[in-house]
């Protein structure tokens, strides 16, 4: 068995009056993220390192913000195909943990969503999917909530 580490990590601009998209859902807040496609940064960032254990380069290779096909496209679009890379590649995802970092809104009512919304494209097993929120105690970007970022961790196994 060959096991295999992938970090990734996103971030995006908020802006007043945008969707709020993050883990594949709809979250209720005055300010949503900024970017080509829908901005999802928990999303993007698993997708990064699933790509990253695989050794198959990163979400910007795959899925560049110069190419228009990807123009608001939904993000659980690009989880999916970067999911089916890896699986082309013989690996399996063992778990997944992130951390969305944010000041508002909350998100523990949404985790279970999340969690289920990522299952749901992937068919990883919820269990294997674990999601969890910090702030920045109101320091730098996130803390002033100018921007929202994102860190995710996969393990892969190739049998």
């Amino acid at each position: 068995m060959k096991l295999r580490i992938g970090n990734g990590v996103d971030f995006h601009k908020l802006q007043d009056g945008l969707p709020f998209t993050l883990g594949g859902i709809q979250l209720e807040h005055s300010k949503g993220p900024v970017g080509h496609s829908d901005a999802d940064v928990l999303l993007h960032a698993i997708c990064d390192a699933l790509l990253g254990a695989a050794n198959l380069g990163d979400i910007g290779k795959h899925f560049p913000d110069t190419d228009m096909a990807y123009k608001g496209i939904d993000s659980k679009v690009l989880l999916q195909r970067s999911h089916n890379l890896i699986k082309e590649k013989g690996y399996v995802v063992i778990n997944m943990d992130a951390t969305v970092c944010l000041e508002k809104p909350k998100i523990a009512p949404y985790l279970d969503k999340m969690k289920a919304a990522i299952s749901g494209v992937t068919g990883i097993d919820i269990n294997d999917i674990s999601i969890k929120a910090t702030t920045s105690e109101g320091m730098g970007f996130v803390g002033r909530e100018e921007g929202v970022m994102a860190y995710a961790t996969v393990l892969l196994s190739k049998f």
